[in-house]
């Protein structure tokens, strides 16, 4: 049975001027859906929003809602009343005849961190965009919209986040450049493309592979009927195709790099060494020290309390280090950072830069920014129109353009842009020339995904030694090698890799481990030893023996599936056929891999125990 229809639009038109953004734009919302839209800056996703909320009428078509129904939008900017609790703002479109602000409070207000009596306007950005959430959530609107939820959330609270929207009984439209979190919560993907609503019947895991075999089934059709290729289409295919090459190459080099990691037994321990220093020793490390912390301790005081930040703190930072900083906020990474820069002094404990080590940090506050200076002036101090961009000359306006700023713009002043502006110009500048210790923090808010597809290729080519604070956990997947997670009063937990390689050591650290049998000795891996291991069993030699078949006949599914999607009139006379091909030859795909991986693994132990044998 079909769930509930709650909102459509069809054949729908907007105009701004004599420019056309959508025409005939058609889609459906529907109880449960749990959807994600995306497109490029510009491409109309806040107009679309606009579009469901009813704020933005239709120039021409039709938009009808189910009676009744209610829809909620989490926007950006948040503008509280003077004097305004923060109970009085999430609860202000609500009446509590019912009973149920306490179990909203303990359902959604608690998990955000939210102090109810505290005032609005003393929150900060982070907080404030916290309370708005949960104003969002505590309405529970059977259609819910929100733009860029995970801005300001850490991690705990954005996993918190997923499983709360997975299991909301309405609809959920949402926009974000947080690829895992995306990846998710969403079931399908609406795609703003060159004016068009694309829709794709999954969730946004198979969105890049989705509009790969799309853009190519296009490009075949306007090849077979001789026309010359649309630029556009060129340059839309190209984006999508680049940016899953370059994913995957990134995350091979990372890969790499950390299996060397792991391959060096002492990199971790080299890592949170207790490094002891001489009396007189000069304060220069070794050519391949870039920062040493030795029992470093440094605490805060508030609301009559202490609250410890480190403690007996030892880290070593190699140069070249790529490390990831992740943590609850208030946790204690930007007090870290600020000690490593030299713009916060510790407690106890002593801290050793490296005397040629030089800073880039980007860290939101924009203090270089000077208000009257134009966007053009920032990044060319000297007059110039071109800029040097790690080794490349690049001229002004494009690299502007890059982050999402109008080349109209260079000589717009400072002082005209907003806040979020302003972090992507911050962020211009750094990475235009990043000294020998780039640190990051929360680089990614603020940028759609082709800009930080571009930020992740200029960091997955900076030489130097690099600290990124982040709660995106695909950007540090794609970008560090190592990751330090502060977890609150001090303590400080490292692990070799990016985000998943830590939540696998953390699971496995929380999990009990069960002993081995006596006689079954292990190795550090926790396997049998060659000596003593076991044959095959039957069913494991069943599966060896019967999966050259079952990969045979999925490469079979694979190619049919290939061959009759290269059909240029497929998707035009039937793309409900298309659409299940699609599906059934990413499946296939998927199966292969892993019926592939699962005959190796079994090889290596038949070969293992047989080598056990002799």
């Amino acid at each position: 049975m079909s769930s509930t229809l709650l909102l459509t639009v069809q054949n729908g038109v907007i105009r701004f001027g004599e420019k056309t953004l959508f025409e005939d734009l058609s889609f459906n919302i529907r109880e449960g859906e749990k959807v994600c839209l995306i497109g490029k800056n510009g491409a109309g996703k806040s107009t679309l929003m606009n579009i469901v909320t009813g704020a933005r009428e239709l120039d021409d078509g039709t938009r009808w809602q189910l009676q009744g129904s209610t829809i909620g939008y989490l926007q950006q900017e948040v503008v509280p009343r003077e004097g305004q609790t923060v109970r009085e703002f999430i609860f202000q479109a609500l009446n509590n005849q019912d009973g149920s602000h306490d179990y909203k409070i303990e359902r959604v207000v608690m998990p955000l961190d939210l102090v109810l009596e505290d005032k609005m306007a003393n929150l900060s950005g982070g907080q404030l965009r916290r309370a708005a959430l949960a104003r969002a959530l505590v309405e529970e609107p059977d259609v819910l919209l929100l733009d860029e939820p995970t801005n300001h959330l850490d991690l705990e609270v954005i996993e918190w986040l997923e499983g709360y929207l997975r299991g909301y009984r309405g609809a959920v439209m949402v926009i974000s450049h947080d690829k895992a979190f995306l990846e998710n919560v969403s079931d399908r993907v609406f795609w703003l493309d060159r004016g068009c609503l694309r829709v794709c019947p999954k969730g946004f895991s198979f969105f890049d592979e989705w509009a790969t075999m799309l853009l190519e089934q296009e490009e075949r059709e306007l090849h077979n009927r001789q026309k010359v290729l649309d630029i556009e289409v060129e340059w839309a295919s190209r984006g999508v195709k680049a940016r899953r090459k370059r994913n995957v190459r990134r995350l091979a080099l990372m890969k790499d790099e950390r299996e060397k990691l792991r391959s060096d037994k002492n990199a971790l321990k080299r890592m949170l060494a207790k490094i002891e220093f001489t009396p007189g020793e000069a304060a220069e490390a070794t050519s391949r020290v870039a920062a040493d912390f030795h029992n470093v301790y440094k605490s805060f005081i508030e609301e009559d309390r202490e609250k410890v930040i480190l403690s007996k703190f030892n880290l070593r930072i190699l140069r070249g280090d790529r490390i990831g900083i992740i943590g609850r906020n208030g946790s204690g990474k930007t007090s870290f950072l600020k000690m490593l820069v030299g713009e916060l002094k510790q407690d106890a404990g002593k801290i050793k830069i490296a005397h040629d080590l030089e800073f880039s940090y980007f860290d939101q506050r924009r203090k270089d920014l000077v208000p009257h200076h134009s966007l053009h002036r920032v990044l060319c101090p000297q007059g110039s129109d071109y800029i040097d961009v790690m080794g490349k000359t690049r001229h002004v306006c494009g690299y502007l353009k890059d982050f999402l700023f109008d080349p109209k713009m260079a000589q717009h002043p400072v002082s005209t842009l907003s806040g979020g502006q302003k972090n992507r110009l911050m962020l211009a500048k750094v990475m235009a020339n990043p000294k020998s210790l780039l640190i990051l923090d929360e680089p990614t808010n603020d940028l759609d995904m082709d800009t930080m597809d571009m930020l992740e290729e200029m960091l997955a080519t900076y030489k130097g030694t690099l600290l990124v604070v982040s709660h995106d956990r695909d950007f540090l997947d794609q970008t560090v090698s190592k990751i330090l997670a502060f977890e609150g009063g001090g303590k400080v937990e490292a692990a070799i890799g990016g985000y998943q390689d830590y939540l696998a050591r953390k699971k496995g650290k929380e999990s009990p481990q069960q002993k081995p049998k006596p006689k079954e000795k292990k190795n550090e891996l926790g396997e049998q030893s060659s000596k003593t291991r076991a044959k095959l069993t039957y069913i494991q030699e069943f599966e060896l023996n019967s999966l050259p078949e079952k990969i045979r006949k999925l490469e079979e599914e694979i190619a049919f599936a290939e061959h009759r999607l290269a059909d240029h009139e497929l998707y035009t006379q039937d793309p409900q056929l298309f659409d299940a091909l699609t599906r059934k030859h990413a499946k296939a795909k998927a199966d292969l891999c892993a019926s592939e991986d699962r005959w190796l693994e079994l090889e290596a132990l038949r070969a293992e125990a047989e080598s056990g044998e002799a």
